[in-house]
């Protein structure tokens, strides 16, 4: 992580000189104590997506303080000249949640953001990976696809002790549920040896390339394959076939992937 990349503060407080924030922190009659305000701490290793990110949140009026850090252990040691932390905004971009590593940093951040709720921001909106992230404990899951009025009233609606979750993942379980759910066939006999692994791939999260490379084949035949699925699946979008196929494999096709 390179030398520049320390915690920033919105334009919601005063913009103090460093010795001046570190003074107004000492003693009883602290900023802490004047402005009444959380902190809400944005997470992101990649500087200036965080950098853009804390300037669009702190054009908005709302009832806290942004601050943008690479890690928690950036705000961690910044955390005495601030207001108290209110909520952790994670962003973990296109990764793949249910990766072990990351499953791991979300429950370790968790952990160290103690009663605070820790906000997902990600590239990602298949419902497989919102679940995943909200069996990890997370408060809240905003794709990037939102506006930042969006994300600002999501981040409130977690600080008022609800979650949100995006509207496609709504649609998607109430499609599945208003469907034929008792229907479930095999997975060989729904579908072929190879649409399995695409199949298992977008159960995964995984985007059209890494799945053409992975499999080995032209991302324009991955599509073929992803289309063909989503129509015997009939499910209307990624999101919802992500869903769909997430029961058949949880329900009786994990032995076949293992075979």
């Amino acid at each position: 992580m390179t030398a520049f990349s320390s915690c920033t503060a919105s334009s919601h407080g005063p913009d103090l000189p460093p010795q001046e924030a570190r003074r107004s922190t000492i003693g009883k009659t602290s900023s802490r104590a004047l402005t009444q305000k959380g902190s809400v701490v944005l997470v992101d290793d990649r500087i200036l997506a965080r950098q853009c990110l804390r300037s669009s949140l702190a054009s908005h009026p709302a009832p806290w303080d942004v601050f943008a850090c690479s890690t928690m252990e950036e705000w961690q040691n910044e955390a005495d000249r601030h207001p108290p932390l209110a909520a952790v905004l994670l962003h973990v971009g296109s990764t793949n949640i249910m990766e072990s590593h990351m499953e791991e940093l979300i429950r370790q951040t968790i952990k160290v953001s103690g009663s605070a709720p820790l906000i997902i921001l990600a590239d990602r909106d298949d419902v497989v990976q919102i679940v995943n992230a909200l069996d990890y404990g997370v408060r809240g899951y905003i794709p990037s696809s939102v506006s930042v009025e969006v994300c600002v009233e999501a981040i409130n609606l977690a600080l008022a002790g609800g979650v949100f979750v995006p509207a496609s993942t709504v649609f998607a379980i109430r499609e599945v549920i208003n469907g034929d759910a008792g229907h479930n066939p095999r997975l060989t006999e729904m579908f072929t040896p190879r649409q399995i692994q695409v199949a298992e791939a977008i159960w995964q999260g995984k985007p059209n390339k890494i799945i053409a490379y992975e499999l080995n084949m032209c991302e324009s035949t991955v599509k073929v394959h992803i289309r063909n699925i989503m129509q015997k699946l009939k499910a209307t979008n990624r999101t919802e076939a992500a869903y769909k196929v997430s029961n058949l494999f949880t329900s009786n096709g994990i032995d076949l992937l293992n075979q």
